[in-house]
């Protein structure tokens, strides 16, 4: 299996726009699931803001972002990234993150790891150092 790590930035109500910005610098294509999509909706404003998105372009160039729903706090400048890491291998990538989780690593789950309506397994965890990280298995894009 590979794995890549990838910025994932955490904005609210802007990150289609963020991505098609990006897109329009770096080039590549845009892929972007929204709250409604994965069936997640806890509020009907914010049906249509990314859950999940990314710009990936030939020459490497690759960046998620998420819209960070109004029930969850959030500051700009203030956790404004994950670390994301994909991989192809549910029990590798489940290795990784019982690694993390171990009770001696002093990580909280924000999410435990499961299947999501975007990934096969996706899961996000805030290690001691104060990274969050997100792991996930990701299913093929159905845009």
């Amino acid at each position: 299996m590979t794995i890549q790590t990838v910025t994932h930035v955490n904005l609210r109500g802007t990150a289609r726009e963020a991505l098609e910005h990006y897109r329009s610098v770096f080039g590549g294509e845009l892929s972007a699931f929204t709250f409604r999509d994965a069936g997640s909706v806890t509020d009907e404003a914010e049906a249509d803001q990314v859950v999940w998105g990314q710009v990936v372009s030939e020459a490497g160039f690759h960046v998620m972002a998420h819209d960070v729903p109004a029930a969850r706090a959030w500051e700009p400048g203030v956790a404004p990234y994950f670390v994301s890491v994909r991989g192809t291998d549910a029990d590798e990538l489940t290795g990784y993150w019982e690694r993390l989780c171990a009770d001696d690593a002093g990580a909280t789950v924000v999410v435990p790891l499961g299947p999501a309506g975007w990934a096969a397994l996706y899961g996000m965890v805030t290690d001691r150092f104060g990274v969050t990280w997100v792991l996930d298995v990701l299913a093929p894009y159905q845009g």
